[in-house]
């Protein structure tokens, strides 16, 4: 039983029987150690007396300031609208026919004499005839259509050398038994993010973004461990 017991939560699986899903630990992600890091800020602004009372200074915090994220812990939008579709058709088609045909009605005699010591029917002026024909026909298709709308906060984990930003960004929804999590990471340029402080997914850089769930309606619909190995080992 304690075997069992140590598979199932191996497997995942384990966090929820009985329950809805747990939460992640917040405190113990990527975006949280950035938040807390004392990073030297990509901007330094020394606001003089008269900027620091005026609605139209340049500063982060006034009216017209540049609010965008430029920092280690600032927080960005980062917007997922995904709507492709794909179809590619390949069509092929081979043919291939030979013949060879050996005889020798006249050699010195030859073959009159071996035509008496042959059975009935058997002649050797057609010693060796081949004939050989081949073809071969493929078709294939491939139809895909993607479409995903998804907005979630991303947090600015790291400030490279060349002032690109790395970004990190989780979000996690739990409803009946059911958790999905959603998952996005990358590499942006500070100028790309717009105004509202929002980059789409196509301005990221080596983009990793996941959406899937946790739970008992996952499990009933994942093949079970023992099946997933089978389906790797056997060659047929």
């Amino acid at each position: 039983m304690l075997s069992i017991c140590v598979a199932v939560s191996a497997c995942g699986r384990g966090d929820h029987i009985g329950k809805a899903p747990s939460f992640s630990n917040p405190l113990e992600t990527r975006e949280h150690s950035a938040m807390i890091t004392t990073a030297l800020p990509a901007v330094i602004e020394e606001p003089t007396a008269l900027t620091q009372a005026s609605l139209w200074s340049g500063q982060r915090g006034s009216l017209l300031g540049d609010r965008r994220a430029v920092n280690q812990g600032d927080i960005m939008t980062v917007v997922i609208e995904i709507d492709e579709k794909a179809e590619i058709s390949n069509e092929s088609d081979r043919s291939r026919s030979g013949s060879e045909s050996l005889g020798i009605p006249q050699l010195a005699g030859l073959p009159q004499r071996l035509d008496e010591k042959l059975p009935d029917g058997a002649s050797s002026s057609d010693l060796v005839s081949i004939n050989s024909n081949s073809s071969s026909s493929g078709d294939g298709s491939v139809k895909r259509k993607e479409k995903l709308t998804l907005r979630v906060a991303a947090t600015v984990v790291d400030v490279l050398p060349n002032g690109v930003l790395s970004i990190a960004g989780s979000q996690e929804l739990r409803v009946n038994f059911e958790m999905r999590e959603l998952l996005v990471s990358g590499y942006v340029r500070p100028e790309d993010i717009s105004r509202q402080n929002e980059i789409t997914y196509d301005k990221i850089a080596s983009a990793r973004v996941s959406y899937g769930g946790r739970g008992q309606i996952t499990d009933v619909q994942q093949p079970r461990v023992g099946q997933q190995i089978l389906d790797v080992v056997l060659p047929f």
